[in-house]
């Protein structure tokens, strides 16, 4: 099969598409061929070996696909011909994927393959944290960095569900626009988001910041927090990891919560079948739906992968793998 495979922890731009064997599913495992693959930010990481899940190279990268099953244990819920959507530690963006039972979803049939694949990891990510990590409550007010990316979309969307008021925090008009399209109530710039967060609170600032970027910001989103608020670490797409002085949780009495939704799948800490029955009615009716960039061909993978690390992505990028069905 082919498989777009990390040789030399190199980088993105270093990846290479290699013919390898189709992989051998273990007890507990299911076989999925696979038709469309999510570029992510896990890709990123895992093209220069620095996602926190380490795998040893040469291996095929790719954390979230869709397609059809070929094969699985009797009593995994899944029988040869389903269609479906997952999450792989790794080896995705393959013809075929081998992912633990747990990990793959039903898909209902009012989603195609190419609007599946772009979904797992960023509307099951901003639905545990939302919920699980921050139990954001309705009438709450909500700051999200990136928030035209494919995570930032998902989260938009899913806060707005929950009755949330959204500050988007986004760097060029197009995505203003993107942000504005998917629900948020009020779009500013980076440079100057703590001055307008608080001009749009009238001063009281926000009851939760969502951060997948980090870096030079950090300090001025605590800052933006109202009494009590919550700041939640989701990622530094910004390259750097901040630090912080503990005191300025003091001040304000605010809480700093990680968030690694990816982290807790190896413990079965958390269950992306539960979550799944909670979204699949609002996915299915539309109401919850990514933003599709770009879909481009398999031998396009390591031009995608570097795209979404220079940030020149807006909304999720696609891989088609076997368009044929």
């Amino acid at each position: 099969m082919r498989a777009v495979r990390n040789t030399t922890h190199g980088g993105p731009r270093l990846l290479e598409t290699h013919t390898i064997p189709i992989p051998v599913r273990a007890r507990g495992e299911v076989l999925v061929e696979v038709h469309a693959a999510g570029i992510a930010y896990p890709d990123v990481l895992q093209s220069r070996g620095e996602y926190q899940l380490r795998v040893p190279v040469p291996f095929t990268i790719g954390s979230e696909f869709s397609g059809i099953v070929v094969d699985a244990d009797a009593d995994s819920g899944f029988t040869a011909g389903d269609r479906v959507l997952g999450v792989a530690g790794s080896g995705a963006f393959a013809d075929f994927v081998v992912t633990p039972a747990d990990r793959v979803l039903p898909l209902p049939d009012e989603i195609d393959f190419i609007a599946a694949a772009a979904m797992p990891i960023n509307v099951l990510s901003a639905e545990f944290a939302l919920g699980e990590r921050g139990n954001l409550r309705a009438g709450e007010t909500v700051l999200i960095h990136g928030a035209a990316g494919g995570l930032g979309v998902a989260l938009t969307q899913q806060a707005k569900l929950r009755g949330a008021e959204v500050i988007a925090v986004v760097s060029t008009p197009e995505k203003a626009q993107l942000a504005r399209d998917v629900g948020a109530d009020h779009v500013i710039r980076p440079h100057d988001f703590l001055s307008e967060t608080r001009r749009i609170t009238n001063g009281r600032g926000v009851d939760m910041v969502l951060d997948p970027v980090g870096g030079e910001r950090f300090t001025d989103s605590l800052r933006a927090l109202a009494t009590r608020g919550r700041l939640l670490v989701l990622g530094f797409t910004g390259g750097s990891i901040p630090t912080v002085k503990v005191n300025r949780l003091l001040l304000n009495n605010t809480t700093i919560i990680g968030v690694a939704w990816e982290g807790l799948m190896p413990t079965c800490s958390v269950s992306l079948t539960a979550q799944w029955e909670r979204l699949a009615p609002v996915v299915a009716r539309g109401a919850l739906a990514p933003v599709i960039h770009e879909v481009v061909a398999f031998e396009e993978a390591a031009e995608a992968v570097a795209a979404l690390d220079e940030r020149r992505a807006v909304g999720k990028t696609v891989l088609t793998v076997h368009p044929r069905r």
